[in-house]
C-alpha cells in the first residue's frame, strides 16, 4: 500500500510565531512542529477532535487547529495556541474574519 503524504501549509501568524523565541522556547517549538509534520502522513490521528470545519488536535500544553482538504491534499495550520483557556479560538475567529 502506497502512503501519499499531505502538503503543509501553515498561515503566516502560525509560522511566526512558531519562530518567535518571545512566543515559544525552542523546545515548546521543536515539539509543536514535530506534531505539525506528524499531521501531513496521518490528518487525522486518534486524538484529533473536529470542530466546525476543522480539527484540532493537542500536543503538551498547547493545540493545533487546522483545516483538511482531501481532494488537493493540503493540511493548513490555521492557528497553535496555549489549551487551557478560549484564547485560541478567539485569536481564530480574528484571522478567518480578517
Amino acid at each position: 500500500m502506497s502512503v501519499t503524504n499531505y502538503k503543509l501549509d501553515l498561515d503566516d501568524d502560525v509560522a511566526h510565531d512558531l519562530t518567535d523565541p518571545q512566543q515559544y522556547t525552542a523546545k515548546v517549538a521543536r515539539q509543536l512542529l514535530v506534531k505539525i509534520v506528524q499531521l501531513a502522513s496521518n490528518p487525522r490521528p486518534q486524538d484529533h477532535i473536529q470542530i466546525k470545519d476543522g480539527y484540532r488536535v493537542d500536543s503538551g500544553e498547547y493545540r493545533i487547529y487546522y483545516e483538511i482538504d482531501d481532494r488537493q491534499r493540503v493540511v493548513t495550520i490555521r492557528v497553535v495556541g496555549p489549551r487551557n483557556d478560549d484564547a485560541i479560538y478567539k485569536r481564530l475567529t480574528r484571522r478567518l474574519n480578517r
